[in-house]
């Protein structure tokens, strides 16, 4: 079985996001770089699933500028076999991105693709659904367990009330929770051998080029500045606050 791990390279979650100085986006010079948080999560599964003896290969793919070379050899250390960058400078929306997912999974030909339920930096969680669209295939979104075997997949996945579990027939597309695994740390080996693996570079035009945009980004603003709290002597006083100043009873 053939496991298709899509990746984004975005903002490293530790580094505060500055807003561009026109507005227009956010400032991505001179920042740390790396891979989005879910589909770190999502590469885990894969592993995971692959050293239980249910996948012979993980295909790391991504779509990007140049750097997210980078954003690829670190699933190849954590155990993918091999990657596929289609080189783009440009940003592509959630609907581009998929119909170019759908190119490569249908010349690859995997049984199961798994990737992360959505980046951190556009927080759209939309290009497995839309995936799983393109393709008229099962999918089950916010998985918090996988459990794999011949044929089908059953997954765990957290809604409001509870606990709900899908069986879904391969092949499928599953999104990854936050809760499904613990990524491990990519050890010294792992790195090494990963410069050894391959990356193919393609291109958006040998996979049906990038969709029209249907989306404009029109302003991107920082949240407004905390003001400072107020402290009081009394509950009365607390309450009057509450009712004259705040308004909120």
């Amino acid at each position: 079985m053939k496991i298709l791990v899509p990746v984004k390279r975005v903002l490293d979650y530790n580094v505060k996001a500055r807003v561009k100085s026109d507005q227009s986006g956010v400032d991505l010079a001179n920042v740390k770089m790396a891979m989005n948080p879910f589909c770190e999560i999502a590469v885990e599964e894969a592993v995971r699933l692959k050293e239980k003896g249910l996948a012979e290969e993980i295909v790391a793919v991504s779509v990007g500028p140049t750097p997210a070379q980078e954003t690829i050899r670190t699933a190849l250390a954590m155990g993918a076999d091999r990657g596929l960058l289609i080189q783009t400078d440009a940003d592509p929306e959630p609907l581009a991105v998929a119909k170019m997912l759908k190119a490569v999974v249908e010349a690859e030909g995997p049984s199961l693709v798994i990737m992360g339920k959505q980046a951190i930096d556009g927080d759209n969680n939309a290009v497995g659904q839309m995936l799983a669209a393109l393709l008229d295939w099962p999918q089950a979104t916010f998985a918090s367990k996988v459990e794999l075997s011949a044929g089908s997949v059953r997954v765990t996945r957290e809604v409001d009330g509870g606990l709900q579990t899908l069986e879904l027939d391969l092949p499928a597309v599953v999104t990854a929770d936050l809760r499904l695994n613990e990524p491990r740390y990519a050890s010294l080996p792992n790195i090494m051998k990963a410069k050894k693996k391959t990356i193919d570079i393609k291109s958006p035009d040998d996979f049906g080029g990038l969709a029209v945009a249907h989306l404009t980004v029109k302003k991107v603003t920082e949240p407004p500045k905390r003001t400072a709290g107020v402290k009081v002597e009394t509950a009365a006083e607390l309450v009057s606050k509450l009712k004259t100043e705040a308004g909120v009873i």
